[in-house]
């Protein structure tokens, strides 16, 4: 069988060049994309409510001697804020906090190695970030968690961790971290 290869619509020649420039157009526009995606969360005001927490912290905590520390960053092209810490005695986690643009709101997930993992919802509003989430107690009841992370200074933020086995009516205080910036 003899093909057509003299360039011509409809010829080996053509279809290899359409399918060559489609290669080409794509390739180009594949990073324009990525540019324009990845710049929205880095423009966006509601995905920078919570930059106020970025950098390296001592926490001090009641009952903890040993100096705990908190490392908070970005990722994911600045859609996400990622915070390391290390509660000291072989006690560290990780928390991942992201603004969804769909819904509006705040979105997290908190991790330790110990097995805990915690699910949030919440909102930031002028240097306070408020989350919730439900949890199984130790004996199967219901409890509602509520993280505030509070901008005290530039230099300074507490967090509060309260849970609740009464629906919200009262909340007990299970952790509350002084963050003091790390000096370089």
């Amino acid at each position: 069988m003899k093909q057509n290869v003299d360039g011509k619509p409809g010829s080996f020649r053509y279809s290899l060049f359409l399918v060559v420039m489609a290669l080409v157009a794509a390739a180009l526009a594949i990073p324009a994309l990525a540019a324009a995606s990845s710049g929205e969360c880095s423009t966006n005001s509601a995905n920078r409510e919570l930059d106020f927490w970025l950098g390296n912290w001592a926490v001090a905590h009641p009952g903890v001697t040993s100096g705990a520390t908190s490392t908070v960053s970005l990722d994911l092209d600045k859609c996400l804020i990622v915070e390391n810490w290390d509660g000291g005695h072989g006690h560290s986690g990780r928390n991942i906090l992201a603004y969804s643009a769909d819904d509006k709101s705040w979105h997290g997930m908190f991790a330790d190695n110990e097995g805990r993992v915690h699910v949030f919802e919440g909102k930031v509003t002028s240097g306070v970030a408020e989350f919730q989430g439900p949890s199984v107690g130790p004996n199967g009841e219901a409890v509602l968690n509520r993280i505030k992370v509070i901008r005290k200074t530039s230099d300074e933020i507490e967090q509060l961790w309260e849970k609740s086995t009464d629906n919200g009516a009262r909340w007990k205080t299970v952790f509350q971290g002084e963050y003091s910036r790390r000096k370089s």
